[in-house]
């Protein structure tokens, strides 16, 4: 089995090609959060990962392996809920459901409970209790299959959203950003 004791975060450094070519491996949340797991790439190799402790595998990061080859991590697609304000309740009201969404965050917060934050929408893993909850401070909330990438606690520097690195490549790593409005990015092509 292969060994891998190595994490690059979010391939930094690394050439795009590299990168395009790598082996892949998809894991979830639940794996993403160890420091030791057994996975198996793309390629079928069966690798044994051991990291740091502490360390979370974020989509898009980069395991070397001792053969010096790159494995680009993919976020598996699981089951989660997705919240997001819901815009039918009080209109007229002058109703801000940014606030509804970030009321929610905090409680989830309250509860430790692992929570991806986006501009638009809250992600947790499925608790129908919490669903509930959701539910009754006028939430809508949604069964899907997505990756999952929480916060990192403010001790996980470099991620979360700390993408402090040169994007002058093309934009194919895994960073989920599904933001359902269009940004558009002046890039002067010349």
């Amino acid at each position: 089995m292969l060994q891998v004791s190595k994490l690059i975060p979010q391939g930094q450094g690394l050439a795009t090609v590299l990168l395009r070519r790598a082996a892949t491996v998809t894991l979830d949340w639940d794996v993403r959060q160890k420091s030791r797991f057994d996975a198996e790439s793309s390629e079928g190799r069966r690798v044994g990962v051991f990291l740091p402790r502490g360390t979370v595998v974020r989509g898009g990061d980069v395991l070397v392996t001792q053969d010096g080859s790159l494995l680009r991590v993919v976020a598996a697609p699981q089951a989660v809920l997705k919240i997001t304000a819901c815009t039918d309740h009080h209109h007229g009201h002058d109703h801000d459901t940014a606030f509804d969404l970030m009321r929610a965050a905090y409680h989830l917060g309250n509860r430790h409970v692992p929570i991806e934050l986006r501009p638009d929408h809250l992600k947790i893993e499925p608790d129908h209790v919490l669903a509930e909850m959701l539910r009754s401070m006028h939430l809508t909330v949604t069964d899907v299959r997505e990756p999952f990438e929480p916060e990192g606690g403010a001790y996980a520097a470099g991620h979360g959203g700390g993408h402090g690195h040169d994007h002058g490549h093309s934009h194919d790593h895994g960073h989920g950003h599904a933001h359902g409005h269009d940004h558009p990015h002046a890039h002067a092509h010349e």
